[in-house]
């Protein structure tokens, strides 16, 4: 987040003398985290993106959208299409996308990741249990499309939802593309579509 420094014209500017030192003892720098960090996942991350996911879905659905199987396969395939969020080192919320080719997403596209293609799969948003209700999963998936216009030769993001899902990802701007072919049990999805044409807007620890 950037910020701005507003000076007051009844304020008269003082200087110091002398710079200010205060030394840190090298132990408190030493195990300091940072306060809140996002950045790609990688496949040691793999257990706690499944913890999180499988809490998530599994007392909706009864189904997780990746198995940890599939999880690590994407982190190790196409770890720059996944984004997680951590404060003090702790994963609270992440992204996972693959690569596709074609126009609408089939059930390939469910444990696929093709490279080198112009189009993101988002196969999962999840927000850790303690951290939901803040607002954390908008923050993060603007996030993620704002880096996704960072990386060369992306067009477009894909995911499917339920009904009940998509006015929050229409407000992120995705639009419909109507009832998808893909189904699990008896849950069906929607299709819907993030053109990333345009400037990404830039933010500390974006990626861009």
């Amino acid at each position: 987040m950037a910020h701005r420094v507003v000076t007051s014209p009844s304020l008269k500017p003082f200087f110091l003398k002398k710079p200010i030192s205060v030394a840190i003892p090298q132990h408190q720098r030493r195990h300091t985290l940072p306060a809140s960090e996002f950045r790609n996942l990688t496949p040691q991350d793999a257990v706690s993106v499944f913890e999180i996911e499988r809490e998530a879905f599994v007392s909706v659905s009864g189904e997780c959208p990746l198995t940890l199987e599939e999880v690590l396969s994407f982190l190790g395939q196409c770890p720059e299409l996944s984004l997680g969020w951590f404060e003090e080192g702790q994963l609270v919320a992440f992204i996972i996308g693959s690569g596709w080719d074609k126009d609408r997403l089939e059930q390939e596209a469910m444990s696929v990741h093709v490279p080198g293609s112009g189009t993101v799969h988002v196969h999962v948003l999840s927000v850790h249990r303690h951290c939901r209700q803040q607002g954390k999963g908008s923050i993060l998936l603007w996030r993620y499309l704002q880096y996704l216009r960072c990386l060369p030769g992306l067009r477009r993001a894909l995911l499917l939802c339920e009904e009940f899902l998509v006015p929050f990802y229409r407000k992120a701007g995705f639009t419909e593309r109507g009832p998808s072919t893909i189904a699990v049990g008896t849950l069906r999805f929607l299709e819907m579509e993030y053109r990333l044409g345009g400037v990404a807007y830039a933010r500390r620890n974006s990626g861009c």
